[in-house]
């Protein structure tokens, strides 16, 4: 599940860099709360500290109630910079299947 809600979340930043009405902007902006939430309490089922502030972070950034003016430009290198991490986590944080480090 995790791994779905990366790539739809990074697809969905991408497609913000295309002019679309309004209301897909404030859709990705609840869809990536609620993603960044989940994201965020999955890894604390994980205890993965520094994950768990990151996504709390980005959720508070694109939570839709409260809204940051960045202005377009900056909103795109936001949306670009987030789904590429997004991305890059799946391919360098892979899940081990046992926890264990050896």
């Amino acid at each position: 599940m995790e791994k779905a809600i990366k790539i739809l979340l990074a697809i969905l930043f991408f497609l913000c860099l295309a002019k679309m009405p309004y209301g897909y902007y404030q859709l990705v902006r609840f869809l990536a709360l609620v993603g960044f939430v989940v994201l965020a309490f999955q890894a604390g089922t994980q205890d993965k500290q520094a994950e768990i502030f990151v996504y709390i972070a980005l959720a508070l950034l694109f939570q839709p109630f409260f809204k940051i003016s960045l202005g377009r430009e900056l909103w795109n290198i936001v949306d670009v910079v987030v789904g590429i991490g997004l991305l890059a986590s799946l391919f360098l944080n892979p899940k081990n299947s046992n926890n264990s480090k050896y």
